[in-house]
């Protein structure tokens, strides 16, 4: 086999799972940035109310300050994927530094939850081909979105679920948070948004449920559904 066709054969496999072709009504709920004390219970809350699980993308500097929270969610139904050591960029690391990084998280992460975690999502979505690839090396499958709440910009409660609502469909990744990184992460990306992360949930899932949708977590919908990659990197 040639060069040119070894790499034709290999870019569909360049990619980060964006959304699911699932012949289910179901919508991918996940959320960045926790555990937090309030906003992951809120979203908790919200989740039980209307019958549905997600998948919850932590932050192990987070994670280490409240491990119980990682046992409620768990307990709970819901799935834990790796958001990070802290909430810096991917690209601000060499690739063998995000090995290193990402495996070790992974980890630890893993003692806490006492299960396999499986996904992973680069803070802010920022990713080269290499650091992609690091975490691929790390044990972990990258996770973006295909639409998402605006639940950490400074708008209001309609723009969120008008966005949200704009973007999302049947197998759809759906972006939200039930925190906000802060310098405890690492990073400080200013004043954090006001949101209603229980209100924000129900309100979702209520107009998902209008338009026959239910919301599930990663794991759950892939039983039923296969992957879609998209190879989305920064420049």
């Amino acid at each position: 086999m040639s060069a040119g066709n070894r790499l034709r054969r290999a870019v569909p496999f360049v990619g980060s799972l964006t959304d699911i072709r699932t012949p289910r009504p179901e919508v991918v709920l996940t959320y960045d940035d926790g555990p937090h004390p309030t906003g992951t219970r809120a979203v908790m809350q919200a989740l039980a109310a209307h019958g549905a699980t997600a998948t919850f993308f932590v932050l192990l500097s987070r994670a280490r300050v409240h491990p119980e929270i990682i046992g409620e969610v768990t307990a709970a139904g819901h799935e834990i994927g790796l958001h990070g050591p802290d909430h810096r960029r991917l690209t601000s690391f060499s690739a063998r530094e995000v090995v290193r990084r990402t495996r070790d998280a992974k980890r630890e992460l893993e003692d806490l939850t006492g299960t396999s975690v499986r996904w992973f999502r680069p803070p802010y979505g920022a990713q080269r081909l290499s650091t992609w690839a690091a975490v691929r090396r790390a044990g972990l499958e990258v996770v973006l979105w295909s639409a998402t709440t605006w639940d950490a910009r400074h708008v209001s409660m309609e723009e969120r679920l008008t966005h949200a609502l704009t973007e999302v469909g049947r197998g759809s990744i759906l972006l939200a948070h039930d925190a906000f990184a802060s310098a405890a992460d690492g990073v400080d990306d200013g004043d954090e948004p006001e949101v209603d992360r229980r209100a924000l949930t129900s309100l979702l899932l209520s107009e998902f449920s209008r338009r026959g949708l239910r919301g599930t977590s990663l794991s759950q919908a892939l039983q039923h559904g296969t992957p879609r990659r998209t190879a989305l990197f920064s420049a």
